[in-house]
């Protein structure tokens, strides 16, 4: 598949608007046919009609007889009866990090063992993408074989975007394939790590190289958990909802233009808003290409430059949302010297990453050797070419392709090492 995908995504214009597709929540996971929203590729949106600690609002990942529930609202952690709902056999891991576990432990646990008909398990991991390994992974399997867990065993990913790679991971391995579900606690996982099936670990030589995709059976998103996130984790999730916009969404792109101050101040309302319109938009994107075999590739928009940066410099010392947002800044940069874009595209993106506190320059200790040498052994690269995902024409177009000018791509590495932007 070289050069510019035949499926590139265009500007969304059918799917519902923002403030439209958060009118009349007010909780509950049953859902009349008045209060159905349903997006250009069939998405069922859901505004909730129910009693509090019911989700606001419903995204469907459509993937026929593997479709998923992806719940959103406040308080959802206490619900066990939705939780348990998803839960088939008697037994359930529940997998978190030293972090999580004295925040959220407790309550995860007592929401799926409450009427007593499954037994709950429990690994606590160390925290941070230093310890996404396969050796660290080897304790969840260490604790299912000890607990005698079977193949009706369901694990729970109750963390962050490494909690929920590894846990998806896992599930997928164990006795070849058990059920999970995710429960991100953080924006990264909650706008994108946690939807999608994408599962695994790191190696020494490049970042999530070792993994499978592996569907969970519900995502639920409590933002209520987001109030114990540092600031500078929930800044590098947003990373990832600039990137929607970027790509496929220019309306998006506004409205967080014009909604910064209330994203930063994590005013509940916009971040349900804010999270809801990503899950839609990832969903989208997965239903159509569950596998990354085309038009999935562009959710990477970024991260090429991003992965070289977490790799180069020691995975841990930036967070993932950190080195995306220089690896997005980095793509416009290229897209506008390729003559793809103009220079108001670069401009906003910079300005809006500057606003979220993002940075938008390169660690010092990377050099353009470095950034070629890792972005070589890149997922997305095909029979030794290296493929990017650009922006190409007006803010919310971009492309995945390989057929590029690689002077751009040197001028682009050189000038971002050389100096900071």
């Amino acid at each position: 598949m070289q050069g510019a995908l035949a499926a590139q995504i265009p500007t969304r214009v059918a799917t519902p608007s923002v403030s439209s597709i958060s009118r009349n929540r007010r909780g509950g996971a049953s859902v009349s046919p008045a209060s159905r929203h349903v997006t250009s590729a069939g998405h069922v949106v859901s505004s909730a009609t129910c009693a509090a600690a019911e989700p606001r609002t419903v995204v469907t990942v459509d993937l026929g007889d593997r479709s998923y529930p992806i719940y959103i609202g406040t308080g959802l952690l206490d619900n066990g009866a939705l939780l348990r709902s998803h839960v088939p056999g008697a037994t359930a891991l529940v997998v978190t990090n030293e972090t999580v576990a004295p925040l959220y432990l407790d309550r995860a646990v007592a929401a799926l063992s409450k009427d007593g008909a499954i037994r709950v398990e429990v690994v606590i991991l160390p925290d941070g993408e230093q310890h996404k390994s396969m050796e660290v992974l080897m304790r969840v399997f260490d604790k299912a074989l000890e607990a005698k867990l079977d193949r009706q065993t369901t694990f729970v990913a109750l963390g962050g975007g490494v909690i929920g790679d590894m846990t998806g991971y896992a599930a997928a391995s164990y006795q070849r394939g058990v059920n999970f579900i995710q429960i991100p606690t953080t924006v990264m996982a909650m706008v994108d790590s946690s939807v999608g099936g994408k599962t695994g670990v790191n190696h020494p030589a490049g970042k999530n190289m070792i993994g499978a995709f592996y569907q969970p059976r519900c995502v639920l998103i409590d933002i209520d958990t987001l109030k114990t996130l540092p600031d500078r984790e929930f800044a590098s999730g947003l990373a990832e909802v600039v990137k929607y916009g970027l790509i496929r969404d220019a309306d998006f792109f506004e409205w967080q233009e014009a909604n910064v101050d209330k994203l930063m101040m994590r005013d509940e309302e916009v971040l349900v808003r804010a999270i809801e319109r990503s899950c839609i938009n990832k969903a989208e994107v997965v239903a159509l290409d569950e596998k990354e075999g085309g038009v999935r590739a562009t959710l990477n928009l970024g991260h090429t430059f991003g992965h070289a940066i977490e790799t180069g410099i020691g995975y841990g010392e930036w967070l993932h949302g950190e080195a995306v947002s220089v690896g997005m800044v980095m793509a416009a940069d290229m897209s506008e010297r390729l003559g793809w874009t103009d220079a108001t595209v670069k401009e906003r993106t910079l300005a809006l990453l500057n606003k979220f506190k993002l940075p938008v320059a390169v660690p010092e200790s990377m050099t353009v050797h470095t950034f070629q040498n890792l972005m070589a052994v890149d997922k997305k690269a095909a029979n030794g070419k290296l493929r990017l995902i650009l922006l190409k024409g007006e803010l919310g177009g971009c492309v995945f392709t390989g057929d590029f000018d690689s002077v751009k791509l040197f001028d682009t590495l050189d000038a971002f090492v050389s100096k900071p932007q």
